[in-house]
């Protein structure tokens, strides 16, 4: 490891000399003797030592808490003070230079051995954190995010280039300004954030996720969409020593996100569209239920939102019950319109019509299994459903939903080869059967739906 080198500053030749043999014999090389102020400016900038030992009292215009003053200025190199006085006044001068040690004439060497290491120690540790720091700082400046820190008290301490920019403000403008007085985030119907959410962080350690997008309001009045957080700043003993908020603009991302809904809306309207289309074939062909699929449609959506479901689940129920019937579409026409009983084998063709509506739909890339709802409706929790006879636990809630929306309303209404039943026989049959046939929770909001709530088949 190199010797560390040090400048001694000491008008006083024989003194300055008795110094250097000391400071050799402990291992440290002297750089350069200087015996004014000037003189000594000028060999830390010829030799950059890592201390200078500096008598305060020197011949000249500078003394020695001056020309330190100019060398921590330019050089940045650790001062240890070296004088005879213990004056108050000139104490109080050495301070302002932040020295890293005072020794008063006569010292020994132990007292400077312990002086210099003491010295180069802090100076090394310092070092090390302005580097630190100066990383750090170019980060926080380099990144993409908007960063502001501020100490305990909310002043700002920090903005970098980002922030800088968003806000059409400048770190030197803001610097020392309380963060509530300069950043202007309203929440999107423009009505100003709780003005105590940095106290918040300060006084209870919160780390605050603003999730929903808000509008900064630059200095110009520009308002920017933007997402943000703020977050404590903890000290070593874990007090809350400032708080950093970090905020980005989202305003490119809030343009993709409306055109990708524009998108969905305009897939969606297409799709609307064509399971109309084909809603109106299976009408055509079968003019008797004409309105049976829309108004299944619309009960099984009113017990979807009756038990629950989330939006798209109802949505998918509804797209699903509105088509439904598709696969009569492979039913000859002289049997969907028979006026009188259905014989056995006629029946069994109808019952076709679950299996090629999903023949029909498999594969058509829906965002919901519709396909396994059209084939699973008429499905019983029993088994005794068709056309593949399975068991409640193996049927989808949404099938269980439209098949008690299905007999209710083919119940109620009229069909070729019978006058309708009426609403209450069809709620008896759904109540008679519950957890046999339909569903339980299924069965009770459908008979709360129509006893308790008003619902009507329109």
């Amino acid at each position: 490891m190199p010797k560390a080198k040090i400048l001694i500053v000491e008008d006083e030749t024989i003194v300055a000399r008795d110094i250097q043999k000391s400071v050799e014999t402990m291992g440290y090389f002297v750089c350069a003797i200087a015996s004014s102020g000037e003189e000594a400016v000028q060999k830390a900038s010829e030799t950059r030592p890592d201390l200078v030992l500096m008598d305060i009292v020197l011949k000249g215009d500078m003394d020695g808490i001056r020309a330190a003053e100019q060398i921590n200025a330019l050089f940045k190199i650790p001062i240890v003070y070296l004088t005879a006085y213990d004056d108050e006044n000139i104490l109080q001068r050495a301070k302002i230079t932040t020295p890293y040690g005072y020794i008063t004439k006569p010292f020994d060497d132990r007292a400077l051995r312990i002086a210099i290491e003491i010295a180069l120690y802090k100076n090394q540790a310092e070092v090390r954190i302005r580097k630190t720091e100066l990383w750090l700082a170019a980060v926080l400046r380099s990144v993409g995010d908007a960063v502001i820190a501020s100490d305990r008290v909310g002043r700002i301490t920090f903005m970098n280039q980002m922030a800088e920019k968003l806000t059409g403000r400048k770190q030197e403008e803001v610097l020392g300004k309380k963060l509530t007085e300069v950043l202007d985030i309203k929440d999107e119907k423009l009505s100003g954030l709780e003005k105590h959410l940095v106290e918040k962080v300060i006084t209870q350690g919160l780390i605050i996720n603003l999730l929903e997008d808000h509008l900064l309001v630059a200095k110009d009045g520009t308002v920017i969409p933007v997402s943000d957080s703020l977050a404590p700043i903890r000290d070593d003993d874990g007090e809350t020593a400032g708080t950093v908020l970090v905020f980005r603009d989202i305003t490119e991302r809030k343009r993709m996100e409306e055109e990708l809904q524009h998108g969905i809306d305009r897939l969606r309207k297409a799709l609307g569209a064509t399971v109309q289309s084909m809603a109106s074939v299976v009408e055509t062909r079968d003019p008797y239920t004409a309105g049976h699929q829309r108004h299944v449609a619309d009960l099984a959506r009113t017990i979807a939102t009756e038990m629950g479901l989330t939006a798209d689940q109802i949505e998918g129920i509804r797209t699903a019950s509105t088509i439904h019937d598709i696969g009569k579409i492979s039913v000859p026409a002289e049997i969907l319109s028979k006026p009188t009983k259905l014989s056995g084998i006629e029946f069994g063709l109808i019952k076709v019509h679950s299996q090629s509506g999903y023949d029909i739909l498999k594969d058509i890339d829906f965002p919901w299994p519709v396909s396994r709802m059209v084939l699973e409706h008429h499905e019983r929790m029993d088994g005794s459903g068709y056309p593949q006879g399975l068991p409640g636990d193996k049927l989808l809630i949404e099938s269980r939903i439209i098949a008690v929306a299905d007999v209710v309303e083919a119940m109620a209404s009229h069909r070729p080869y019978r006058p309708g039943l009426g609403i209450d026989a069809a709620l008896e049959e759904i109540e008679k059967n519950r957890g046999v046939l339909y569903d339980n929770t299924v069965a009770d909001a459908c008979l709360r739906l129509f006893r308790e709530k008003g619902f009507q088949i329109t």
